[in-house]
């Protein structure tokens, strides 16, 4: 790993390291033997002062993709602040630009919630193809009377199409487990993929997005968020759906317009949608709660154990890394003036 080259500020043996969040009992144990860590007992999400009162006062900070960190802020952090290391592979909450002005390190944790996330797209697909959250609230409200042949039913997903938006690490997973439960595999993504991976995954790309909306069976969302993708999903994109069709989104819910889906929905324009991310979160609107063609998780998709520690792991791997004057290997901010 190449050394970092005129450091902007020196580096400490031991730094200082203010996590936002708790993490996993393993990970915080370790961190306290390498840092001198400052972690978040309480669990509770810093609000806007306490996160500038800890980049005043640390050499190190460990944020979750809950924490917005914009340039306001950066600008106001203490000059000890060299690194943060963000958990989650997303960096649309830190302003990158300002980051790499301040000459201060950004890391992410890419690629150890993959699978995990993969995993559960797979289950919303099966859960909202065949109607299983509208169907158990009848029977948890006591209105189930009996099995029928022509009641409570789903749809296949044998030889329907799948529409990924975003061919990244995670949509090349979906795709590839969606394979073994027959679904014909379409994509729209920045950059046509490599044909070896299209072979791999099965997956015909779609450089039109409009028409992979038209014509998907299911349509998943892996795109990362930002300006070009907020509200991806909006009125006139829902109204392009089949009316059988279902919307999956596991990536952000700022690429769904909240109020659109709710009338698509409740208009039964479309067949369903399962979301695991909302656009205000953790409020989430009671309309889409109402709804029984809706399944909702509460953003679970990297909730496993295995992948929470992989990402500690990282984070501690990151922060080494630049302690010891080296480029640490999920920098996203390369290029420091």
């Amino acid at each position: 790993m190449a050394p970092l080259s005129d450091s902007p500020r020196p580096l400490p043996p031991r730094p200082r390291v203010i996590v936002t969040r708790r993490l996993l009992p393993v990970v915080e144990a370790r961190m306290a033997e390498l840092f001198d860590l400052v972690p978040n007992p309480s669990d509770t999400p810093m609000d806007r002062a306490a996160l500038e009162s800890a980049m005043r006062d640390c050499d190190v900070l460990v944020p979750t993709v809950t924490d917005t960190i914009d340039a306001a802020m950066i600008a106001q952090a203490g000059e000890r602040l060299g690194m943060i290391a963000s958990f989650g592979a997303g960096t649309e909450h830190i302003d990158l630009g300002a980051a790499r002005a301040r000459r201060i390190m950004v890391t992410n944790t890419p690629g150890v919630f993959t699978d995990d996330t993969a995993d559960l797209t797979l289950a919303l697909i099966i859960l909202v193809s065949r109607r299983f959250s509208a169907n158990a609230r009848i029977l948890r409200e006591g209105r189930w009377e009996g099995w029928g042949p022509s009641t409570m039913l789903g749809r296949s997903l044998s030889g329907k199409t799948l529409g990924i938006v975003g061919m990244g690490r995670i949509g090349q997973a979906v795709a590839y487990r969606a394979r073994a439960f027959g679904l014909e595999i379409r994509y729209h993504n920045r950059h046509r993929l490599p044909a070896a991976i299209e072979n791999v995954c099965a997956a015909r790309y779609e450089p039109e997005l409009d028409r992979l909306v038209a014509e998907a069976d299911i349509l998943t969302l892996h795109c990362p968020a930002g300006a070009g993708t907020v509200h991806l999903m909006d009125r006139r994109r829902l109204a392009l759906m089949k009316p059988d069709a279902c919307l999956v989104n596991t990536g952000r819910g700022q690429l769904v317009d909240e109020d659109a889906l709710i009338a698509a929905l409740s208009q039964e324009r479309i067949g369903g949608a399962a979301l695991d991310v909302f656009a205000r979160e953790p409020d989430v609107d009671p309309r889409l709660l109402a709804l029984p063609n809706l399944v909702a998780l509460p953003h679970l998709g990297s909730a496993t154990y295995e992948g929470r520690g992989a990402a500690g792991e990282r984070i501690i791997a990151n922060i080494r890394f630049w302690v010891d004057g080296h480029r640490p290997p999920d920098m996203v901010v390369p290029d420091l003036p």
